[in-house]
């Protein structure tokens, strides 16, 4: 485990660069916080996850927290392409993680669900140490690790989905949900996706025709109820790995359903926010969480 607390300079709205991509070195870190690197969270079949975790260095809390889950269409990707992101949630007041999880296809659904889900576990598990409010946990992630956040908002309770992670008298539930371009129904994202036909077989154990129940499962449209977590959804409309109509058709059952949910949509922007639409993107989510999880 690595401890930091460097001066700040400004670096990449990482949180929204393409599903995969990488940072061009680690960012600063402010000296208004403290920064902890490769803190082991769970260890399911000996895969010791990981985390960083960027706090406020002052202040006696309780700060609410906020989860990162990175995207790489389930078989690709690293926490720290959050760590940019965590860190500016701790200069705004924040505990914030980013997280690893197993990767497909050695490690198909649900073991990316029973991992994040883990996650949210140790945060509560470890609130007294970190000064977390544990009734304040939001959750983000762009593309894969949109679905993921977005499968934590509306499967709190399902014993099915929480794995053997650790910490298990801690609750998964969270607070609030930001998906970024994550998708939200498995079973029409074929023909829709410049990958699906590729990504989708690996990460649930087969096609649309031989796996159609483990499409279903893992689609987190099948999931709503009215007890699903708050949740804005931030896509561009040219988005060509995850359309457009996922975020719509999520926002829109959840609002049928009596849930609160809400759609920023980017026009003309794709699958990698960039530029104006990174900084817009990055603006909702965080009046999101203020709003959210801000007493």
């Amino acid at each position: 485990m690595t401890r930091f607390a460097y001066p700040c300079s400004l670096f990449a709205l990482l949180a929204f660069l393409p599903a995969g991509a990488q940072a061009q070195g680690a960012p600063k870190v402010p000296d208004t916080v403290v920064f902890e690197t490769g803190v082991e969270y769970s260890n399911p079949d000996g895969q010791h996850l990981q985390l960083n975790i960027a706090r406020p260095k002052s202040g006696d809390g309780p700060f609410p927290a906020v989860v990162c889950i990175h995207g790489g269409g389930f078989r690709a990707g690293k926490r720290e392409s959050y760590d940019g992101l965590v860190l500016r949630l701790a200069e705004r007041g924040y505990v914030a993680l980013t997280v690893t999880y197993r990767l497909a296809p050695k490690y198909p659904f649900p073991a990316a669900v029973h991992d994040t889900k883990a996650a949210v576990r140790w945060v509560r598990a470890n609130a007294a140490k970190y000064k977390i409010d544990p009734a304040r946990v939001g959750v983000t992630g762009g593309s894969a690790g949109g679905h993921l956040a977005q499968f934590l908002g509306v499967t709190a309770g399902v014993s099915e989905f929480e794995g053997d992670g650790g910490n298990a008298g801690q609750s998964s539930a969270v607070t609030c949900v930001v998906n970024v371009y994550g998708p939200s129904d498995f079973t029409k994202s074929y023909g829709k996706s410049v990958d699906a036909a590729e990504v989708l077989p690996l990460f649930l154990g087969g096609n649309l025709e031989t796996e159609r129940f483990r499409h279903l499962l893992s689609s987190p449209l099948y999931w709503v109820t009215p007890r699903a977590a708050p949740t804005l959804c931030i896509h561009g409309t040219e988005d060509k790995y995850v359309a457009h109509e996922q975020a719509v058709w999520l926002v829109e059952k959840m609002k049928a359903s009596g849930a609160e949910a809400d759609l920023l949509t980017l026009p003309g922007a794709g699958h990698g926010f960039k530029g104006k639409d990174a900084e817009t993107a990055e603006a909702a989510l965080m009046a999101f969480f203020d709003k959210r999880l801000k007493k």
